[in-house]
């Protein structure tokens, strides 16, 4: 079953947030995920948006999301974004 990693992310520091982006297509290409949307202006049907990014990424499982995100090779690189922003972020299971 798809497992879906979706950020909402609050950038304080673009230069730092860059060093994350910079790092982010190298890791990530040894994962099985798709990078489904990146929208730093998204449509607010409902509620509040405080955020300045989201994120949705597809993985073909919980357990392929789970690998990339904790892989040291991405905890490694993640360190940037922790100082760059602050997020909310969840794993999601798909109905396929």
């Amino acid at each position: 079953m798809s497992s879906y990693f979706i950020a909402q992310i609050k950038i304080h520091d673009p230069d730092e947030y860059g060093k994350y982006l910079g790092g982010f297509d190298e890791v990530f290409a040894r994962y099985k995920g798709e990078v489904i949307a990146v929208d730093d202006s998204p449509a607010v049907l409902e509620g509040e948006w405080s955020y300045t990014r989201v994120v949705v990424i597809r993985f073909p499982d919980e357990d392929e999301a789970r690998r990339w995100y904790d892989s040291a090779e991405y905890q490694s690189l993640a360190q940037h974004r922790f100082r760059a922003a602050s997020a909310d972020i969840l794993l999601a299971k798909g109905r396929r």
